[in-house]
């Protein structure tokens, strides 16, 4: 064994014991509004972690800044110890990003786009060929393996997105809205692939307003709102002895009790 090999073996048994993600004053202007507000935030490494919180609460432009897409104007973000704004390269090793919104190139075929990613991720061919036909099969998506990804449905479109950030078998996978446009089969298909990603040693963060799913999948959670961290912990910490919905909505605040108008009602 060389020394080399030495050396890095034991820099990855440092940072299993540091968190996935770690935030320290965290913060980012559009102009005059502040979208994050001096955010911190720890996600422990092995952890499922959920991030809710209302439209506009800054939830994708913390996840963009953590994860290397939009440069933060303030504060500090590591990927199991290497800092992601000093270190990009680095950082974008760890890290697999399904980003809401975020254009495909989707003139490419989806083993095209999957062989893509493999091969940016600096993997030699034969191990991307391999890897991108075990996660089309794994998302069935095999028949559509020849087709150009603009001819996808929304919910295939979201299956080939997460088979490019899984293809280099990052540390940590961060996924905004992940289920959306998925159908139910799907979606229970995935949460058993994320589930066996965390139970390996990896670690997710999920972003989404469906509360129940939240609470089903995730051991922790955090509610943000403003661009601030309300609420973080263990799910079952956050939600105390309510559900994570009704704590959610007491803390975010701003529901609206009622019926509604006279003209809503039928009788």
């Amino acid at each position: 064994m060389t020394s080399e090999h030495t050396v890095t073996v034991e820099n990855e048994r440092i940072r299993d014991h540091l968190p996935a993600l770690e935030i320290r004053g965290l913060v980012k202007r559009f102009g005059e509004k502040v979208a994050v507000d001096n955010l911190d935030l720890t996600v422990p490494s092995g952890s499922f972690y959920g991030l809710v919180g209302p439209n506009g609460a800054g939830k994708t432009t913390t996840l963009s800044m953590a994860t290397g897409l939009l440069r933060p104007d303030a504060g500090q973000v590591s990927i199991h110890g290497v800092d992601v704004w000093t270190n990009l390269v680095a950082a974008k090793r760890l890290i697999g990003n399904l980003s809401d919104g975020v254009r495909l190139f989707d003139r490419l075929t989806g083993l095209q786009l999957v062989t893509y990613a493999g091969l940016l991720s600096g993997m030699t061919r034969e191990v991307v060929a391999e890897r991108a036909n075990d996660l089309l099969q794994l998302l069935d998506l095999e028949t559509a393996a020849g087709t150009l990804v603009i001819d996808y449905s929304a919910g295939m479109t979201k299956k080939i997105a997460l088979a490019c950030a899984l293809v280099h078998a990052p540390r940590l996978l961060v996924l905004d809205e992940p289920f959306e446009s998925v159908d139910p089969v799907s979606a229970a298909n995935i949460r058993d692939i994320l589930d066996g990603f965390v139970n390996s040693g990896g670690t997710v963060i999920v972003s989404s307003h469906v509360m129940d799913m939240v609470q089903r999948m995730c051991d922790h959670v955090a509610v943000i709102a403003q661009g601030r961290v309300l609420a973080s912990g263990t799910t079952d910490e956050v939600r105390g002895d309510s559900t994570l919905e009704d704590r959610f909505v007491e803390l975010v605040g701003g529901r609206r009790t009622g019926e509604g108008p006279a003209w809503l009602r039928l009788s």
